[in-house]
């Protein structure tokens, strides 16, 4: 736990010697040895990141720390994923003004589910647009 609260501590102090723009793409993710060990969130970051790095050793040097380079790696998620929206108090995700998909059938979660199944088996044209040449399913 220290050692994650210290990489956060160098990432906001090492953040102002990031180019402009690059801040919001790239975060200090380890400090290995005597290189610096960023995340950035897509190849292009990465190419302003590498050629950033000269001044972010400078920078690494002034705070104390040995280092003599940078890597420089490309997640394959966003660093920092949007939050979820969260419903407004009181309301059922996904009902419009007019109830939208239907705060009922959200209340009924699988009963809801399931009598569409059924109906959904039931309805001949539902079988022909599975692909059921006879228009019937099974």
């Amino acid at each position: 736990m220290r050692r994650a609260q210290w990489l956060a501590a160098v990432d906001q102090l090492l953040r102002p010697h990031l180019p402009a723009g690059l801040a919001a793409h790239a975060r200090l993710a380890n400090v290995r040895g005597r290189r610096l060990v960023f995340l950035v969130d897509a190849p292009a970051w990465h190419a302003r990141l590498r050629l950033a790095s000269p001044g972010l050793i400078d920078a690494a040097r002034s705070l104390g720390l040995e280092v003599e380079a940078v890597g420089i790696k490309v997640a394959a998620q966003p660093l920092d994923p949007p939050a979820a929206p969260r419903p407004a108090a009181g309301r059922w995700p996904f009902a419009g003004p007019a109830g939208g998909i239907g705060a009922a059938a959200l209340r009924c979660g699988r009963r809801a589910g399931a009598a569409l199944s059924r109906a959904r088996r039931r309805d001949p044209r539902s079988a022909a647009a599975r692909g059921h040449p006879s228009g019937t399913s099974r």
